[in-house]
């Protein structure tokens, strides 16, 4: 979502590279492409003018640090100055001392707010919580029905209740009965997910007023569409002026948006950003974290979130094993190269990995074809190992030219990508025995003190 953003910043820096002192004069244009690179990006006007304000007076006149360029001074100040209009923590939420904890789920129609209430509810038992759905979206056809598949898909708690008529009364009943339910069954959050309009009015207020004076929810969360831009930010304010939120959800960060509503709508409204949607699937939510969002934004990656990823969804004992056999000397297997290949599937697209890599220094190179990367490809290979005896995938050395004829028929491939598959994993064998002689490498990996290894 931020790679346009990002590449516009790395331009407005480059025109401070060589000066040893930060003036007007010099920071000017800089600070011109930069306000152009913010609103080009549909950050809200008056949040562009106070960043730049204040980027201008922290950076004009200051001695360049010893240890940074002038260029590397701005894009500090840049930073920190991001952090300050995202939050300079990471928002958590709030459980109620008594359970059930009450998370309301606000927003227009069609900004996620049933798939949201999935995601969130999946995230809270991935930490132990026993979360519990409930649908009052008694207007929208299919809206119960919908959170039910979800409810079913996540394996989680859902109270379906009866609806006899489509009313405010009918709503405010499934509320409290849910929340009953709720006690009852020993689930220690109740997610309740609301109906919406395609537009802000009185009846959807007044319903959203009178579930929030019945259920005294800890969270009032606003879901808002990241593709909406600006839209959604005055969503958010609007919401917020009603019904005083404790938080918003963005969703849809995976997609091609400019990115401008993450970077405005906690300016805009006063609320923390608690959580962004990554991805369709209900694992695809993540708390937000605004450093390492700022991070992505400027090109220095976000490292940590990859490895938190790589923790969740990587088997550790399996990549321990892989990393000991790959550098024993005795080279891997096209089963074990299958294997990790698995391992990278389960953390999501190739290019929100690449998004997550630093923008400089070895991986400037391997960011610039990032928009080239055909997620197809892992496919394909895996189909070639796939259709590869047992014995073929642990003796490549077999393969000759019937076998991959009949490799390339099995798996709807050509023969020109079998060979290619066969090239490249032949120079990550070599790559990964030169580092096993290596007595440095024997040396770090030694220290680390993996377990197999």
């Amino acid at each position: 979502m931020f790679e346009n953003l990002s590449e516009k910043l790395q331009r407005a820096f480059k025109n401070l590279r060589g000066q040893g002192t930060l003036n007007e004069e010099n920071i000017s244009e800089a600070l011109r492409e930069l306000r152009l690179a913010l609103l080009e990006a549909d950050v809200n006007v008056k949040v562009v003018k106070e960043l730049i304000d204040r980027i201008r007076e922290k950076a004009v006149g200051q001695e360049v640090m010893t240890s940074l360029s002038p260029a590397e001074q701005v894009v500090k100040i840049v930073r920190d100055e991001l952090i300050n209009v995202l939050g300079k923590d990471t928002a958590k939420l709030k459980f109620a001392s008594q359970p059930p904890t009450v998370v309301l789920m606000a927003g227009l129609q069609g900004s996620g707010k049933t798939t949201t209430s999935g995601k969130l509810a999946n995230w809270l038992k991935a930490g132990g919580h026993r979360p519990m759905l409930v649908s009052v979206d008694v207007y929208r056809p299919a809206a119960r029905e919908q959170l039910k598949v979800v409810a079913q898909a996540i394996k989680a708690n859902l109270y379906e209740g009866q609806v006899t008529e489509a009313n405010t009364a009918t709503v405010e009943r499934l509320a409290k009965e849910a929340r009953r339910d709720a006690i009852n069954s020993g689930c220690d959050i109740l997610i309740v997910d609301t109906a919406g309009r395609l537009h802000i009015d009185e009846q959807l207020m007044d319903e959203m007023q009178s579930l929030k004076k019945l259920l005294n929810p800890q969270e009032i969360l606003f879901v808002a569409d990241a593709m909406t831009g600006q839209d959604a930010v005055k969503s958010a304010d609007e919401f917020h002026k009603k019904l005083t939120l404790t938080g918003v959800v963005l969703t849809k960060m995976d997609g091609d948006a400019r990115g401008g509503a993450a970077l405005s709508i906690r300016n805009v409204t006063g609320q923390p950003i608690k959580f962004i949607g990554v991805g369709e699937k209900y694992d695809a939510l993540e708390p937000f974290h605004p450093d390492r969002i700022v991070g992505r934004i400027l090109g220095m990656g976000d490292i940590l979130s990859l490895i938190e990823k790589a923790e969740a969804q990587v088997d550790k004992k399996k990549s321990a094993e892989f990393a000991a056999k790959a550098l024993s000397g005795d080279g891997f297997s096209l089963e074990d190269f299958r294997d990790q290949l698995r391992q990278v599937k389960k953390m999501g697209s190739l290019q929100s990995i690449m998004g997550m890599l630093p923008r400089i220094g070895p991986f400037a190179q391997l960011q610039a074809h990032s928009d080239k990367v055909d997620e197809k490809q892992l496919t394909r290979v895996e189909a070639i190992i796939n259709s590869m005896t047992s014995y073929e995938r642990e003796h490549h050395d077999v393969i000759n030219g019937s076998r991959r004829k009949r490799i390339a028929r099995g798996s709807g491939t050509t023969v020109q990508e079998v060979n290619q598959l066969l090239r490249q994993y032949a120079q990550m064998r070599k790559m990964f025995k030169s580092m096993s002689k290596s007595s440095f490498m024997n040396k770090r990996l030694a220290g680390m003190k993996l377990p197999g290894m």
